[in-house]
């Protein structure tokens, strides 16, 4: 028997029984939709968020004080390790190859202006700190190269924070207070969104010096410095860990380049959008149980079909195929619906948060198409060989 024969066979018995096939059929489907959908918005979050984080930058390195490993703890927190200084940042400064350089420290404050009150991030900065991270001011400029022991008191505010204090009125000039001192507005920065939760548009950005002393710290919080895009960022990082080992005396401090940032966070991202698909998959081998059962009550309903089939001289094999091929188009076809399914599902979402970049891999919708697949045929097994095994005088006699 040819496989067209087959297929036209195994057609035929699934239209005769349309409900049984439909609802085996929605079975497939609904987990094919639900690995489509899952898979589809966590490559979007993937995404996005390498978006969001690549916005700042990929020649960018950040060394923090406190070494990560065996013997330090995540950087940034309390410990005997000597703190980074403005003295370190302006050592960085003079390597070759580095071009932009600021040393960071961040809280929150009370920002008073123009009678209202708010609450927010401070960020005291370099003046290279928007070239680093891909920052742009709006009006007026960012805040000028002053030596660290003569900072003036300017302040840059980030767009909402502006829109808070002054609305729509001229804020260039204007007198700010944060904390006891009272600083100039020298800029407005363009919008800029938030970035993983943190609102950089409702920020107050001063020199790194009096940030130091309003936040009452000893060190910086992080030196973030840029680099030129034609050199390696090994060469870069072996050069400020020199640099710092020679003025520290060990290696008491953390270096990290955007790329491997990027690296992590795309590794994280793809074994969570991993996990996610898988969760979906359990709602396909409860489709191929379904199959299984399915194609369990054909066998029994068929049986004398069967034994007139082996009588007329069909091989086993051919029963086995028939069967076989029963569950695979089952699963074939409820595996197209769950695409269709899933896909218009994960676009419609996309229209709904078009900032969410919705996305369907083609890798999962043809390893999804291949599972369903694989699922019909693994279901189907059993049930085909009893099929097969049937001794045809008595499926003859079956009914």
């Amino acid at each position: 028997m040819s496989w067209r024969d087959l297929l036209h066979l195994a057609l035929r018995s699934i239209t005769a029984h349309r409900l049984r096939s439909m609802l085996t059929l929605g079975g497939i489907a609904v987990g094919i939709a639900a690995v489509i959908l899952l898979t589809s918005l966590g490559e979007g979050l993937h995404r996005f968020v390498l978006r969001e984080f690549g916005q700042f930058g990929t020649n960018v390195i950040e060394v923090a004080p406190g070494r990560e490993g065996a013997r330090g703890g995540p950087p940034g927190l309390p410990s005997s390790a000597r703190e980074l200084t403005l003295d370190d940042a302006a050592a960085l400064a003079r390597l070759p190859h580095v071009i932009h350089v600021s040393g960071n420290v961040s809280g929150n404050a009370e920002v008073r202006a123009n009678g209202r009150v708010r609450r927010t991030t401070v960020l005291a900065v370099g003046s290279g700190m928007q070239d680093i991270y891909a920052m742009r001011v709006r009006i007026g400029r960012f805040l000028p190269p002053d030596d660290s022991d003569s900072a003036r008191a300017f302040v840059v505010l980030g767009a909402k924070l502006k829109r808070e204090l002054f609305d729509a009125g001229n804020a260039l000039g204007a007198r700010v207070q944060i904390g006891d001192e009272r600083y100039r507005v020298i800029g407005i920065m363009e919008e800029k969104g938030q970035f993983l939760g943190f609102d950089l548009d409702d920020t107050a950005f001063i020199p790194t010096a009096r940030g130091m002393a309003l936040f009452k710290r000893d060190g910086l919080m992080e030196i973030g410095l840029s680099y030129d895009e034609n050199v390696p960022a090994a060469r870069v990082v072996d050069q400020v860990k020199r640099s710092l080992m020679a003025r520290h005396g060990r290696e008491d401090f953390t270096v990290r380049t955007q790329e491997d940032m990027l690296a992590t966070l795309s590794n994280i991202l793809g074994i969570l959008t991993a996990a996610v698909g898988a969760l979906g998959g359990i709602s396909l081998l409860v489709g191929g149980v379904g199959i299984a059962t399915i194609m369990t009550i054909a066998v029994t309903e068929r049986t004398s079909e069967i034994g007139l089939l082996v009588a007329l001289g069909a091989r086993r094999r051919t029963i086995l195929g028939l069967f076989l091929g029963e569950a695979v188009v089952l699963a074939a076809a409820g595996g197209l619906a769950g695409l269709a399914a899933g896909m218009g599902l994960a676009q419609s979402i996309g229209l709904l948060l078009p900032n969410l970049p919705v996305s369907t891999p083609w890798a999962f919708v043809l390893a999804a198409e291949s599972m369903a697949v694989l699922i019909g045929l693994l279901a189907g097994i059993l049930p085909a060989s009893r099929a097969a095994r049937l001794n045809p005088v008595e499926a003859l006699h079956a009914e």
